[in-house]
């Protein structure tokens, strides 16, 4: 079942997501629905939060062909360096910003069966980890840029209100 995606202002996209006690046929079919949904948005990424689910559950797709992989209560665990590279979200359609990102990241969570990971990530894939942890911690992409910048962009969802689509010029996470 394809879920809707939670916009800018709803208040569920600043909540805390609670972590995920155990593997349930529940979270197995979240993460199904969760799966159709993001190939329905052409994204590369999603947080529960972003379809109204309060739990500590993201997708990530590196877009090298690999498919879409659960990771359940992610934690970065190491980071290196620094890069810069442009983001946009399914939450905030139609606005990209360059945003500072970790360029290299250690990261702990479990796979879809409830099993332990432990993987580093860079590049791609570094980022997408990252702006969707930052979903289950109540953060947007938009908190991580400079307050000229921010304050521009809210201002321009205030008068110009968001596209129910947006053309995907960037990658949208």
């Amino acid at each position: 079942m394809i879920l809707k995606v939670r916009k800018y202002g709803d208040p569920i996209l600043r909540r805390k997501a609670d972590a995920i006690p155990a593997v349930t046929p529940e979270i197995k079919g979240l993460i199904a629905d969760m799966i159709e949904t993001i190939y329905d948005q052409v994204g590369i990424g999603l947080a529960a939060p972003q379809v109204g689910i309060p739990l500590r559950l993201i997708l990530v797709d590196d877009n090298k062909g690999g498919g879409v992989r659960p990771l359940i209560n992610p934690a970065i665990t190491g980071r290196r360096g620094s890069v810069e590279g442009e983001e946009g979200c399914l939450s905030i359609p139609g606005i990209f910003a360059p945003v500072v990102r970790a360029e290299w990241i250690r990261v702990s969570a479990l796979d879809g069966d409830g099993a332990p990971l432990d993987f580093e990530a860079s590049g791609l894939l570094a980022r997408v980890i990252q702006h969707e942890i930052d979903h289950l911690d109540g953060i947007l992409f938009i908190d991580r840029l400079d307050k000229v910048t921010r304050d521009r962009i809210k201002r321009k969802i205030k008068k110009e209100g968001l596209p129910d689509e947006a053309p995907h010029s960037a990658f949208a996470l």
